[in-house]
């Protein structure tokens, strides 16, 4: 192993086998992170704009709301988390992921996040889909809680699944499971790697009063061009 490539943990988990690597990218200048799954990258250090972007939109959309309680479904490399936890506003932030590794990364600063030091941050494990269809709901510690806003980066897309089984949490009765866990005029948010999905946006339109689709776009270094990911933004009706 060189200096250029380490792996810096692996796991068998319930998922296959997980590992986690930091390698040095010299046309960048600098080491990149990436958590790989069996022979799938799932996520990589060089292309986090999008998932930045998400957590950022999400809160932009409560501007004005002060004390705000956060779920993020997905830890990974701790993005979205941290661009959460930028926000003075948030008051409290549960972040559940499914593999206990991972989070056992950040908490040993493998990945250097900084998010599980942050007293207002509480990391999870669980699968997050089954307990966003669960009576209990998404906060072990408070049963049928209720947040500001539900940021999600898990599976690829609405249509590319990482697991069969999440499918039902993108059909209406899943959607308006997770619709009755936000607070009046609270936001659901959720990245995609696929162009927006206009099947997707209808299915969301209808349960949720306000919804819309954007574009992130942004360099890949690598192959020398633009790319894109989509961010879908729903929110419920406000009070009264």
């Amino acid at each position: 192993m060189s200096a250029r490539f380490q792996e810096l943990d692996w796991r068998r988990t319930p998922l296959g086998e997980i590992a986690l690597r930091r390698r040095w990218y010299a046309d960048v200048g600098k080491d990149v992170y990436e958590i790989k799954l069996n022979d799938e990258y799932l996520m990589s250090s060089l292309f986090t704009v999008a998932e930045v972007e998400l957590g950022r939109l999400a809160l932009k959309e409560l501007a004005g709301t002060t004390d705000l309680d956060v779920v993020v479904g997905g830890l990974g490399l701790g993005c979205t988390a941290q661009a959460v936890l930028e926000s003075a506003d948030v008051r409290s932030l549960v972040v559940i992921d499914a593999l206990g590794a991972v989070i056992e990364w950040h908490r040993r600063d493998l990945i250097p996040s900084g998010v599980a030091a942050d007293p207002r941050c509480r990391l999870v494990e669980g699968d997050f889909f089954a307990m966003a269809q669960s009576p209990e709901g998404l906060d072990p510690e408070v049963a049928d809680r209720r947040f500001h806003a539900i940021v999600v980066d898990i599976d690829h897309s609405p249509r590319h699944l990482l697991h069969p089984g999440n499918a039902s949490f993108y059909e209406p009765a899943g959607l308006r499971r997770l619709s009755e866990q936000l607070h009046p005029g609270g936001v659901f948010a959720l990245w995609s790697n696929d162009s927006p999905d206009q099947e997707f946006t209808d299915t969301l339109a209808g349960i949720f009063a306000e919804v819309r689709a954007e574009v992130v776009t942004f360099d890949n270094p690598l192959q020398h061009r633009e790319a894109a990911n989509t961010v879908y933004l729903a929110r419920t009706a406000p009070a009264g």
